[in-house]
């Protein structure tokens, strides 16, 4: 462990998924597999929504976003894993560590933010169909994002600010696979980690009102659906937020798990796993999510992947 000024490391060391070889390489092959899926499927989503203009509405503009915060969010963490697990190591550095945690915040707030402005969307298009328009128009939409992104920016600003700026003397090891703010204030010898505490606290306080929003959104939906009459026009209403409902549970429900589970449970390989399921498998599981319920997505998939190997395999003697 290599020190600076006694109290900033030049480096953290990561925890590895496995001590022998092959299995060092096996890690490497199942990261590659899923890192590749998240690439393919929201890359076709993103270019579906961009190239069909009958998907330039607010609610695919939104799921447009939430693609993006996707990729973000396993390029982040991912590559770095994978390539460790390459090369035989657990080393990164002290400013890509700053860069990684930093990132993360982002992604992972900007995430959130977004599924809650994605359920107001979805209930205002069940509960007051007429003002959908003039609620929900494009410069709102267009607002609304650029307020995610900013907000999230600076939450991450203020963060990293604080967390990177506390002198650590617990050494330089890190019991996660990638850089993670709990875990470097683990590290902290210092008691002005109480104002980053006090910026958790205030962070858990807005996290736990976006939590509560989504909770009446969804109880003030279903009481709008259980009043349609017919059960066809339920099934429709309902089925357009069933897959923003189970991207919400995969999300909130890995991530509050993972941050709080009894101590009593506590262990390296279940923190291991739990940081891939709520770091990794929504980014990769979302776009399967929402394209096999949304049947006008769907079809915009399959006519960008039709396009894609036609024009691949398209004989060269037509082009002349």
């Amino acid at each position: 462990m290599q020190m600076s000024n006694s109290t900033f490391p030049t480096e953290f060391l990561l925890l590895p998924f496995a001590d022998t070889r092959e299995l060092q390489l096996l890690h490497f092959a199942l990261f590659l597999g899923i890192y590749l899926a998240a690439l393919l499927g929201n890359g076709l989503i993103l270019t579906a929504i961009a190239c069909n203009h009958r998907l330039h509405t607010p609610m695919y503009f939104f799921l447009l976003n939430l693609a993006l915060l996707d990729l973000g969010t396993i390029t982040t963490t991912v590559p770095k894993a994978m390539a460790n697990s390459l090369w035989d190591t657990t080393t990164i550095s002290y400013s890509g560590c700053a860069t990684q945690a930093f990132f993360f915040i982002v992604f992972v707030t900007a995430e959130f933010y977004l599924l809650t402005i994605m359920a107001y969307d979805r209930y205002i298009a069940i509960c007051k169909p007429l003002h959908y328009g003039t609620i929900m128009a494009n410069r709102t939409c267009v607002n609304m994002i650029a307020a995610v992104w900013g907000s999230t920016f600076l939450y991450a600003v203020l963060h990293n600010a604080n967390t990177f700026s506390l002198p650590l003397c617990q050494g330089n090891l890190l019991d996660q696979f990638f850089c993670e703010l709990p875990q470097i204030l683990k590290l902290s010898c210092s008691d002005a980690y109480l104002r980053e505490a006090a910026l958790l606290v205030v962070s858990t306080i807005l996290g736990f009102v976006c939590f509560i929003f989504l909770v009446l959104s969804y109880v003030q939906i279903l009481r709008a659906v259980l009043r349609i009459p017919s059960q066809q026009g339920r099934y429709k209403a309902f089925s357009t937020c069933l897959p923003h409902l189970v991207v919400i549970s995969l999300f909130i429900s890995t991530g509050i798990f993972a941050y709080l589970k009894p101590p009593s449970i506590s262990s390296p390989f279940l923190n291991l796993l739990l940081a891939v399921l709520y770091s990794m498998v929504p980014p990769a599981l979302n776009p399967l999510i929402y394209s096999m319920q949304n049947k006008e997505l769907k079809c915009a998939v399959r006519r960008r992947i039709w396009r894609m190997f036609s024009s691949t395999y398209k004989d060269p003697f037509t082009l002349q």
